[in-house]
């Protein structure tokens, strides 16, 4: 005992003297920038911890529960999958920075891959987990504390204070950012004392508890259920093991959901850093320490570890620990009221609903945070203050929002390379993560049916609710009415009066546009084409946004949800057919090189592109891809000056020239 006092002692004076010298920064948590408020990469972690420090206090019991002692090893393995996955979350922050996507998290990222339909999906599922983190952890926080008072058994008593912590929460929003980081930077300080000191004194007493002997079982446990049967019962029972864990690790996807308050995307990154060295340590080491202690986890589902708490040191500092739980439960809440304001802003102003986001003197979304206090409230009431099914439809919507954003960010690496962005992880490793997501998602839909169907119909009524907005307010139309027209592209070459036109069909991210069409040294590829006579064609998608015009002779057309480029194609070359009949047309299609989908799509591509000739017989197709690196001048043989001509100047200006790009 006496070696523990000096260990307690040792890490606490440690402690105080590492949060007096953080005090002494300047910026810690806040910063001012062209007079803009903006967060550090340290609040934005603090703020997201607070939310991932709940974890240990249901989700261990809740693993141990169906896994038995084995869930030590599978707590840890599921920890190195969310680690794995936070730094994708990272890598979208930066695709979402680099195309002016300023926070949003899943619904901006998923809006821009897959468009409007699938990313209210991904915004219904995760405004369904940051309701049921909001109820659930308002309810445990007031479960945890009243257990030690004469009024545990009052359920009326319960609900009134659960509430009470979801309007007080509403009100420290309401009062600025500011004034929420600082708080939140204070509660973290009493929550890493106390936790730090719990898994100290842990790891003091390891010995004393007999605990070698369990977590030599755990092992030995988790080893067998890993080894029976074939290979796919192998994966079958891993899937299991980690579906029942994954929710030791709600709040990973708040760090993204806040990226609109940090000024660079490389706050994200640190700030996932900065969960990965804190609460990724803390958990499994938790765990550990409290499944293998000489006590019946399944006795102690909503205690577990206060009463771990009280077996290493005491009644007094088990009182402290149930305290603390309450503090980081309610903090929870305020994790989901910042990271569901910051969500419903990037919606509304995407469609334009300005009533939504005005903001009070103390730049706080106030609206937004009433509307959240009174469904968050409106929940918990017809919960009743029951748990569990609560916690199928949060297990169910969390697994779906990782499934989703995975899912996104590989089309987005396999379709656009990594030519645009920084910093980006393996496309493998993104797919293997997406496979075992995925089976945990399909485990959990069966598993958890009834919870299950009520994530749906909540899904369906926002879904529903989404869509009535869009078809007033998509951003889609204005960025469609920017594109050109197909009359416009016929008026303009039917102006021409050459017998020959060129249609070139390039993709958007081809350079220029596909206007770089310069041979080495040239001022133009071929003879005969010039600008009267050719228009350029790019198909762009509405949620990317019209690119710009480049020349006279590029017109751009947007993409339509239910047609393919291929499709988009074949209809302007009808029409060519119709406006043109005096006219030879020939087409030419780029080579894809910058995307592994294009690539692999050659083969599809191939095929349709073989049908053009059978479809137009009086067209010319021609299919190539030019350089786009200048020979040097002195490659490039001068003409002779005795036979120098000089050309006469028409007015028409090559393709390719400076003037035109």
């Amino acid at each position: 005992m006496q070696g523990k006092a000096i260990v307690l002692i040792a890490l606490n004076l440690l402690l105080v003297g590492f949060f007096i010298f953080l005090f002494t920064r300047r910026r810690l948590l806040t910063y001012h920038h062209q007079r803009h408020l903006w967060l550090t990469w340290l609040a934005v972690g603090v703020i997201t911890l607070m939310d991932e420090c709940t974890s240990p206090f249901f989700g261990i019991a809740e693993a141990y529960r169906f896994i038995g002692i084995g869930a030590v090893v599978f707590l840890a393995i599921t920890n190195l999958l969310m680690r794995f996955m936070s730094f994708r979350y990272a890598e979208i922050a930066e695709i979402l920075e680099h195309h002016k996507l300023i926070g949003g998290g899943v619904y901006s990222f998923s809006y821009f891959v897959l468009g409007p339909t699938v990313s209210f999906i991904a915004a219904a599922s995760i405004l369904v987990g940051y309701m049921i983190t909001a109820c659930i952890s308002s309810v445990s926080a007031i479960g945890n504390a009243l257990p030690f008072t004469p009024y545990a058994h009052l359920q009326n008593l319960r609900l009134f204070l659960a509430l009470g912590i979801i309007w007080f929460i509403a009100g420290l929003n309401i009062a600025g950012i500011k004034a929420n980081a600082r708080f939140t930077f204070g509660i973290f300080i009493i929550a890493a004392l106390v936790m730090l000191n719990l898994v100290a004194s842990g790891l003091v007493d390891f010995g004393r508890l007999g605990s070698w002997p369990r977590l030599q079982a755990a092992f030995a446990g988790a080893a067998a259920d890993l080894q029976k049967g074939s290979w796919p019962a192998y994966y079958g029972n891993f899937v299991t093991s980690i579906a029942y864990c994954i929710l030791a690790y709600s709040g990973i996807e708040s760090v993204i959901q806040t990226a609109g308050l940090v000024r660079r995307w490389q706050d994200i990154y640190k700030a996932y850093w900065f969960l990965a060295l804190t609460v990724g340590v803390v958990t499994p080491l938790i765990a550990t320490l409290a499944l293998t202690a000489p006590l019946d986890p399944g006795q102690h589902e909503l205690d577990l570890l206060t009463h771990y708490a009280t077996v290493v040191n005491g009644a007094p500092f088990g009182m402290l620990v149930a305290i603390m739980a309450a503090i980081a439960l309610s903090m929870a809440v305020n994790t989901a009221f910042v990271a569901s304001s910051e969500l419903l802003e990037r919606v509304a102003q995407r469609y334009r609903l300005k009533w939504l986001i005005a903001s009070n003197r103390r730049h706080s979304l106030y609206r937004i945070h009433l509307l959240n206090a009174v469904s968050y409230t409106a929940i918990v009431l017809i919960a009743g203050g029951q748990q569990a099914l609560l916690a199928e439809m949060f297990a169910v919507g969390l697994v779906a929002s990782f499934c989703i954003n995975m899912g996104c960010l590989l089309l987005y690496r396999y379709s656009a390379g990594t030519i645009e962005i920084e910093y980006h992880t393996s496309r493998l490793g993104t797919l293997i993560l997406w496979i075992i997501l995925v089976s945990c998602f399909g485990f959990l839909a069966v598993v958890k049916i009834h919870g299950t169907v009520l994530w749906a119909i909540v899904i369906i009524v926002v879904l529903s609710f989404g869509l009535l907005v869009s078809r007033r307010h998509d951003p889609e139309i204005k960025e469609i009415a920017k594109g050109d027209t197909a009359a416009e592209m016929f008026d303009y070459l039917d102006d021409s009066r050459t017998r020959t036109v060129h249609l070139f069909f390039h993709h958007r991210r081809e350079p220029q546009h596909g206007r770089d069409e310069k041979a080495p040294g040239l001022e133009r590829t071929e003879y005969g084409i010039h600008e009267k006579n050719s228009a350029y064609v790019t198909f762009y998608s509405p949620q990317a946004g019209a690119p710009p015009k480049a020349a006279a002779n590029h017109f751009r057309f947007p993409l339509s949800r239910y047609r393919s480029m291929f499709q988009e194609m074949v209809e302007i070359l009808r029409l060519a057919e119709a406006e043109l009949p005096d006219r030879h047309v020939v087409a030419h299609i780029g080579w894809p090189v910058d995307s592994w989908l294009d690539r692999m799509a050659i083969g599809v591509m191939f095929f349709n592109l073989g049908r053009l000739p059978r479809m137009f017989p009086e067209f010319g197709f021609i299919m190539r891809y030019t350089t786009k690196v200048p020979l040097p001048l002195q490659e490039i043989s001068p003409p002779h000056s005795g036979k120098k001509k000089h050309r006469k100047e028409t007015g028409h200006k090559s393709p390719s020239s400076p003037e035109n790009l």
